[in-house]
């Protein structure tokens, strides 16, 4: 059975694995992607996952999901966040399959999640999918009749720049902004919290940690509705950081949904959190990978 290298970029971890072609994962591991060193350092770090795997284990083929938008073809980056600096031009597709004679294919890393859950995860068989991942910002893809929805340039659903209450959703509602806000309010270092804190101290009674998760999930709603009403979708996908508190956010955050969302529309939204959690962005880069090496066979033929 074929093997293959999954790597799923993030702006704070780079979580890497080897793959059956059923998706199996055989074996995982991840780093820190120290993003604040540059486009160039974050590539540094692939080739050196990849020359390690490689290493290891009879390898066919590298299937990368990554932050940012990117030229599917080119699998380049075309445009990422100022949280990695130099990240957009790198050519990561063709950097790796010259040095390693490896095919790769390389996708968005919410376009990676929204395959995945369609396929085989928590939105399976539907026909109109909302993915959102909320952890450091908020991204979003779309996928419709089992094909993700690219728009005209390959940026569709990049809701985390959606404007909203004079600001714009991720700067509002990413779980990022817990601890600013909770460390603030207590005139505290920032340092001292994290997202784990927050929600310990809120369910110990803290109302100051409460307020900022409420907030969080109001805006969360807002933003869901916002882009249901133009959307429609049948399900949408919760993943990414906040799927660490699921439990504790569920019922919160289709509460919120529901207040902002008229209710012939909020009765037929099935809102739900990723089944496939962290493992969504390489086994829907795997994914991509697949359909990609397909549609190359049936055009060569």
């Amino acid at each position: 059975m074929k093997r293959y290298i999954g790597i799923d970029i993030g702006g704070t971890a780079i979580k890497y694995g080897v793959l059956s072609e059923r998706g199996d994962f055989i074996r995982r591991g991840k780093r820190k992607t120290e993003s604040y060193k540059g486009g160039p350092s974050v590539y540094a770090k692939i080739e050196e996952i990849v020359k390690e795997l490689c290493t290891a284990e009879d390898i066919s083929g590298i299937c990368v999901s990554t932050a940012g938008i990117v030229d599917i073809e080119k699998g380049e980056i075309t445009h990422a966040a100022l949280l990695m600096p130099g990240y957009a031009g790198v050519q990561i597709k063709e950097g790796l399959e010259e040095r390693f004679g490896l095919p790769c294919e390389v996708e968005n890393d919410v376009n990676c999640a929204g395959l995945a859950e369609y396929i085989s995860g928590a939105a399976k068989g539907r026909r109109i999918t909302l993915m959102l991942t909320v952890g450091t910002g908020i991204g979003g893809s779309v996928v419709i009749d089992g094909e993700i929805f690219r728009g005209s340039g390959g940026s569709a659903c990049e809701v985390g720049y959606m404007l909203m209450r004079g600001s714009d959703f991720q700067s509002l509602g990413a779980a990022s902004v817990l601890t600013k806000k909770v460390a603030g309010w207590k005139k505290e270092p920032k340092e001292l919290w994290n997202g784990y804190r927050v929600f310990e101290e809120a369910r110990q009674g803290d109302l100051l940690c409460r307020r900022a998760i409420d907030e969080m999930t109001d805006v969360l709603g807002q933003g869901i509705a916002n882009i249901c009403y133009v959307l429609n979708p049948e399900i949408v996908v919760l993943g990414g950081g906040i799927m660490a508190q699921k439990d504790f956010l569920k019922g919160k955050i289709r509460h919120s949904v529901k207040k902002y969302l008229i209710p012939g529309i909020a009765d037929r939204t099935e809102i739900e959190f990723a089944k496939h959690e962290n493992d969504a962005g390489m086994l829907g880069a795997l994914y991509h990978f697949q359909r990609c090496r397909d549609r190359r066979q049936k055009h060569d033929r």
